[in-house]
């Protein structure tokens, strides 16, 4: 399998607002970055759609590393968040609907094509790809 690095990050302008998401891809030598952005949505569910989108940008199942500095998305899969909501039928542990249920299932199928690592990074510090891909999903706010 191929080994992909993989940076991702979400932004909003309020929190619901206008919302924007960055990526960057690695792969030997060669880098690709993506964004895109939803003019209502919330902080959240944007840091989900960035990890989404770059293993949607994938052509061939492969072995992905993802940096990023939510922990909302970090804890999600490190503390095995997700294996108690598929258990428990998308509910929390409280026995509510599991927020933003739409994109954490469309990112568990993408998990069963790629075998995917989260790694936690610090935001707004001195990671240059983490601060790359908030400067990217900034920028797609203002495009929409």
């Amino acid at each position: 399998m191929k080994e992909i690095s993989v940076y991702t990050d979400g932004a909003c302008s309020g929190n619901p607002g206008p919302g924007g998401w960055g990526a960057v891809l690695f792969f030997g030598p060669h880098k690709k970055e993506a964004s895109g952005g939803t003019k209502h949505t919330t902080n959240n569910r944007m840091e989900i759609q960035a990890v989404i989108e770059a293993l949607q940008l994938l052509k061939e199942p492969c072995q992905v590393a993802v940096y990023s500095d939510s922990a909302y998305v970090v804890n999600c899969f490190q503390n095995n968040w997700i294996r108690g909501w598929l258990r428990n039928g998308w509910k929390n542990s409280k026995g509510q609907p599991v927020e933003n249920q739409d994109l954490w299932q469309k990112l568990w199928g993408l998990m069963q094509i790629h075998r995917v690592t989260y790694i936690k990074v610090k935001g707004h510090s001195d990671n240059e790809w983490n601060n790359r891909c908030d400067e990217l999903a900034r920028k797609a706010i203002k495009r929409l």
